[in-house]
């Protein structure tokens, strides 16, 4: 069995240069690395008033809301999300997610595929880079 735990993740904090409100802290606990074939989790917080950054991903996604409040963003379309909610960001759609809350926000995101690529419309801090994802899998070994 492959398993862990949200508590035993250590989160790397990512934020723009440009955009003061762009930060979050994330994790992928599973994918490709650990062993999936064909899926991938991210957990990431957001703090309030901050947003994850707009971006496209090279999978489908589903987002779970752990806790807090938030605005999903999907394409054209916004929606209020709360703890206990589900959102599907389909394949290379522009999607973000904003903390409307008083609470850290903190999601989980199953994707449909045990690698994943991101990018970013703005370079994510500390990498200055656009384009992210599941670390590489000789990363994790």
């Amino acid at each position: 069995m492959i398993g862990t735990t949200l508590e035993a993740q250590e989160l790397m904090e990512g934020w723009s240069a440009t955009d003061s409100q762009m930060r979050a802290r994330a994790s992928f606990p599973l994918f490709a690395a650990h062993g999936t074939k064909s899926t991938a989790v991210v957990y990431f917080e957001v703090e309030p008033g901050d947003h994850l950054g707009r971006h496209t991903d090279s999978a489908e996604e589903i987002l779970f809301i752990v806790d807090g409040e938030g605005e999903a963003v999907v394409g054209e379309e916004r929606a209020t999300v709360s703890r206990g909610s589900l959102a599907l960001i389909p394949e290379l759609v522009p999607h973000d997610l904003y903390a409307t809350g008083t609470g850290t926000l903190k999601v989980i995101g199953f994707f449909s595929a045990a690698e994943v690529e991101s990018i970013f419309d703005d370079p994510m801090q500390p990498f200055g880079e656009r384009v992210l994802g599941t670390p590489p899998l000789e990363a994790v070994a």
